[in-house]
């Protein structure tokens, strides 16, 4: 497995943004997108991405093989809930492994969720999703969305050799579809993409677009 660069790496929050002012859309209100309600929010924060991003989903849909569908289970994300996430994580990992640096903390905590001054959800540019069929059926990826990564090459990392075949196969059609419209993958979760933010401007060496947006 290829090195891991973290969301809590300097290099990617000392990116500049060139913030290019896209509005949210909610893809609700787009049709042909399969949500899932698991992380709905009164407010349907969860069902907004960038419209670029947006864009790209649909590519990404109607590039799919026959019978296989995108489920979007979250996008946009507010700072402040993001805030929340990452605190109370390296809250519970502080207590965990006492004799850790900070440093330590929040690289390992980083691994799971991100920093919300980086956080590409924040910004409107990620989703999390995975396959589904036609009736909705999630098809098997080899962890639900969401799972905790365990360990350096455990089945939550999109290159885990801790799958099955059929998951692989599963997994490989959703990164090779989300690939070839641009989006990057952050390595220890196989559900989250992104495209326009820091992230995947470190990746694709290119200027980032997206910063924190508002719904």
């Amino acid at each position: 497995m290829s090195e891991i660069v973290l969301l809590s790496d300097p290099r990617i929050r000392d990116l500049a943004v060139a913030e290019c002012g896209e509005p949210l859309v909610d893809l609700r209100a787009q049709g042909g997108f399969r949500l899932d309600p698991r992380l709905a929010d009164p407010a349907g924060a969860f069902a907004h991405v960038r419209h670029g991003v947006a864009d790209r989903l649909r590519t990404v849909q109607d590039r799919l093989p026959r019978h296989y569908q995108l489920l979007v289970v979250e996008g946009y994300r507010p700072y402040q809930l993001q805030e929340q996430y990452f605190q109370e994580s390296l809250d519970e990992l502080r207590a965990a492994r006492p004799g850790w640096t900070e440093e330590q903390l929040r690289a390992e905590t980083a691994r799971y969720i991100s920093p919300p001054e980086v956080a590409p959800h924040v910004a409107g540019a990620a989703v999390d999703l995975t396959l589904c069929t036609p009736d909705g059926t999630e098809l098997p990826m080899g962890t639900e969305v969401n799972a905790t990564p365990v360990g350096t090459a455990g089945p939550c990392y999109t290159d885990s050799p801790d799958i099955s075949p059929a998951e692989r196969k599963n997994r490989q059609i959703l990164i090779d579809a989300l690939t070839a419209a641009g989006f990057v993958n952050y390595p220890t979760e196989w559900w989250h993409w992104s495209y326009g933010d820091r992230y995947w401007a470190f990746v694709t060496g290119t200027a980032a677009m997206y910063g924190p947006a508002r719904q």
